[in-house]
Parts: structure tokens; C-alpha cells; sequence
């Protein structure tokens, strides 16, 4: 599957910055996801948290994850289970094109960030559970 089918209805959401998927000879498919860092301030005083929130605080803030969940949430209802995202990070930095990570135009080097962020991938399919022949529901 292009993962532009997965990506461009989480990035619709204006809280999301930039996706890039991964799942490439993995068990099922991540997601690695950044916030707009303009967006981020405004959601935040629009939802009764601290507009002053650095990226790497509001990365691990409850309610932005909630509502990253949802964005991912109506992705998946676009796909299959078997190519919906079943777990994602988000990222406490920007992609940016100094760092490398973006084209001039602002396309993602995908290969570049899934390489950058290798560690936090590998740790997302370390801490996934084995679900051969275990029921997903419980």
C-alpha cells in the first residue's frame, strides 16, 4: 500500500506537522508523526492546555496524543486492519529540511528519516507483543 494513504488524513489534521510510516518487513505498520509547532500553540489554548508547552512537552501531553490517536483513528477507518497503523510515536522534534529530512519543496526523505529515527522505530516493534495466534480484543 502507498503510504500516502495512511499519511495524508493524519497530516490533515492541524495539530500534525509531518507522518512517515514504516512497517517495511515488520509485523505490522508504525507511524512516526511530528506536531506544527504553530498549529501546537493554538490547539493548545483552544483546549485548556499550556500554549507555552515546548514540542518535546507537548509530545508526551495527554490530550495531544488523544488527539493524534484520532487523527490515526480515521486513517485507519480508510484501510484494512492489516494496513492500519497499530502503533505511532510522536516525535518531540521538527522535520525540517536543515536537519535534512525534507526536499526544498518540503517532500519528505523518507529513507533519511526512517534511518534518523531507526532507534525509535526498532523500539516501537521491540515493545510490541508477540500476537501469533493471541486474540488482538480482550
Amino acid at each position: 500500500m502507498a503510504p500516502a494513504a495512511l499519511e495524508d488524513p493524519i497530516r490533515a489534521n492541524p495539530l500534525v506537522g509531518q507522518v512517515v510510516v514504516a512497517g517495511d518487513r515488520r509485523p505490522f505498520i508504525s507511524a512516526l508523526i511530528t506536531l506544527d509547532p504553530e498549529m501546537l500553540k493554538v490547539w493548545l489554548g483552544n483546549n485548556g492546555q499550556d500554549p507555552a508547552l515546548t514540542l518535546e512537552q507537548a509530545s508526551q501531553n495527554p490530550a495531544v496524543l488523544a488527539e493524534v490517536q484520532r487523527a490515526v483513528d480515521a486513517a485507519n477507518a480508510t484501510v484494512s486492519r492489516a494496513e492500519s497503523i497499530r502503533k505511532f510515536v510522536v516525535l518531540p522534534v521538527e522535520l525540517t529540511e536543515a536537519a535534512g529530512h525534507l526536499t526544498p519543496k518540503l517532500s519528505i526523505k523518507r529513507q533519511v528519516v526512517l534511518d534518523a529515527f531507526g532507534d525509535v522505530i526498532t523500539r516501537i516493534y521491540e515493545a510490541a507483543p508477540n500476537t501469533e495466534g493471541h486474540s488482538l480484543v480482550h
